[in-house]
This record gives C-alpha cells, sequence and structure tokens, in this order.
C-alpha cells in the first residue's frame, strides 16, 4: 500500500518533470520537482512558519511564566497552555508538516533506489500514460539516452563516500551544501535570547548544587539541534547515492527563501500597522502597545482636568 499510494505518485510526478523538460536532463528534473513539492506544501509551510515566528515572539512571557511558577510544573503547563490558547498557537502544529515532508523523503527515496539498482525501472515503474509519452518511449528503447546526471557534472546514482571508490567530491559538494542549508534554515527559526546559557554551562551549575530550569535546558538542547541535524544529514546521506542530496540541498534552499519571505511579510505589515496609527485594527496592534499609548496619553488628560480646575477656583 505504501508503494502504491505513496511511492509511485511521488516518482512518476519526478518521470513526468523529466519527461516533459527540454533536455531530460535528470539533476535538473529533480531540481524542479522539489521546488513543485515545496510549492504544493505552502500553504502547511507557511502556517508552520506563522506558529514558529509567534512561538518566537513569545519568548519573553514564558521567561515570565518560569519566574512566576518557581518550578510548580502543573500551574507553568496551565499558564502557557492558556497563553498559546490566547494567541491562538498550536504548540504540535509543525508536526504534520514535518511527517508529510518525511513521507515524500522516503517515498523518493524508493523510487531513486528503484532506477539507481535498474535504470529501466524509470519505464517500468511508471504509470501506463506515462510510459507513451515521446521521451519515455526513446528510453524504453535505448536506455542508455537516460542521462542521470547534473548537468553532465554530477553522477547522481554515486555516493560522496564509497567504500571502493573512495571520495566523490562533485557529491561531496552537494552532500556539504545540503547540510550548510539546513543549518541555515533552523537558525533563521531559532528564538533570539541573548541572556541564554549553553547546555555545559547549565550542567556544570547543575555539578555545583544549583537546580537546572527545565525550560532553560530546553532552550540549550533545542540551540544545539541547529548543529545536530545537519551533522546527522550528512552521516545519512554521504553514503547514499547524490540525487537524495539534491533533492535535500534544493528543499532546503528554497525552504530558507520562504521563511526570507513570511518572515519579512510579517515585519513590513507590523511596520504598516505603525505608520497607520488612525487606521490601526486595535485586534492586530500588541497589547504592550495598547497599554503604551494609553500610559502616553493619560498625562495629557489629567493635566486639562487640572487646568480647568484652577480656572474654577479663580472664578471664584
Amino acid at each position: 500500500m505504501f508503494t502504491v499510494f505513496i511511492v509511485k505518485p511521488i516518482f512518476n510526478l519526478l518521470v513526468l518533470v523529466y519527461a516533459l523538460l527540454p533536455g531530460h536532463n535528470f539533476g535538473l528534473a529533480l531540481i524542479i520537482f522539489t521546488i513543485i513539492i515545496r510549492l504544493l506544501l505552502w500553504p502547511l509551510l507557511k502556517k508552520q512558519l506563522h506558529q514558529a515566528k509567534a512561538m518566537k515572539k513569545l519568548q519573553p512571557e514564558i521567561k515570565r511564566i518560569k519566574k512566576e511558577t518557581k518550578g510548580n510544573k502543573t500551574k507553568e503547563s496551565q499558564m502557557l497552555m492558556e497563553l498559546y490558547k490566547e494567541r491562538g498557537i498550536n504548540p504540535f502544529a509543525t508536526f504534520p508538516t514535518l511527517i508529510l515532508q518525511l513521507i515524500v523523503l522516503i517515498g523518493l527515496y524508493s523510487g531513486l533506489r528503484r532506477v539507481i539498482s535498474d535504470p529501466h525501472a524509470l519505464v517500468t515503474f511508471a504509470y501506463p500514460a506515462l510510459q507513451h509519452l515521446g521521451w519515455m518511449k526513446v528510453i524504453a528503447h535505448n536506455i542508455h539516452r537516460f542521462d542521470n546526471t547534473l548537468f553532465g557534472v554530477v553522477n547522481l546514482s554515486r555516493a560522496a563516500l564509497s567504500k571502493g571508490g573512495g571520495i566523490y567530491w562533485p557529491a561531496m559538494i552537494i552532500v556539504l551544501g545540503s547540510a550548510i542549508a539546513q543549518y541555515f534554515q533552523s537558525k533563521q527559526l531559532m528564538p533570539q535570547d541573548k541572556e541564554h546559557r549553553g547546555l555545559r554551562e547549565i550542567l556544570k551549575s547543575a555539578g555545583q548544587g544549583k537546580q537546572a530550569d527545565q525550560s532553560e535546558v530546553n532552550a540549550a538542547v533545542g540551540r544545539s539541534t541547529r548543529y545536530f541535524i545537519p551533522v546527522m544529514i550528512f552521516l545519512f546521506t554521504v553514503n547514499l547515492a547524490s540525487a537524495l542530496s539534491l533533492y535535500w540541498l534544493t528543499g532546503g534552499i528554497v525552504a530558507y527563501i520562504q521563511q526570507s519571505f513570511v518572515l519579512r511579510k510579517d515585519e513590513e505589515e507590523m511596520e504598516e500597522i505603525a505608520d497607520a496609527p488612525d487606521k490601526r485594527d486595535v485586534s492586530k496592534i500588541p497589547e504592550a502597545e495598547i497599554i503604551e499609548t494609553k500610559e502616553l496619553k493619560s498625562p495629557k488628560k489629567l493635566s486639562s482636568k487640572k487646568k480647568k480646575a484652577n480656572k474654577r477656583r479663580k472664578r471664584s
């Protein structure tokens, strides 16, 4: 069932792009396929990015709740859930998107493995409708016409590191690029806290008898994942066909661009709201701004009342 409903549709989308692409370069087809997948997932990805940005903005509020509860985990969890509900944030909203991306990755890997082990699978594993396309008929009669490279430079069926062949540097560059792209993608969404302590410093303090704050430990672990995940991606893909690394590299670059677009758009919307005070929707203004505005206006109102009172006294 996984092959029928997951692997085949994903693989055939890649085959369709490859068959219709002028020049029929498999590497370029894989890049276009990755962009299409990211665009299809855009509504979910956009929601995930908004959730991540909202979580970044909530860090001061979360720290305040941690201090107020003073280690009372039940009260802390209750106050955090109320905060999330008030701001319309679902901490688990990112999981469906991550699961979908993982399913696509596994499906693509299964399809690519078939083609690498037997290039004829490009035709035999395709849907009948695709097998009747012009270029598919050509490679069905002469499989040597199948170009499994990236612009004739990188053999996408080879791994960056293999037992018999040593280091294949064109593929190694793609693997390193995919790890670097993942690092910057993770860093872009990481909450920024100037007063944060590293995990080593927290553990050192705990060894001296000081109780470690679990939220601070979780934040430190989260920051370390921006190094851990790229390393894991490197170790996972360095021994696999470089086609999978190319998919990961392209996906990481597109994701970084998408995240930049969403984050920049949110900042521009906030600036527009701030620049048009008379037309602002109060529901879109942060509470801190409303409070600050009231505090600024209140002294003027008090001073005007005092002036009226002084005039009455003079008349009497």
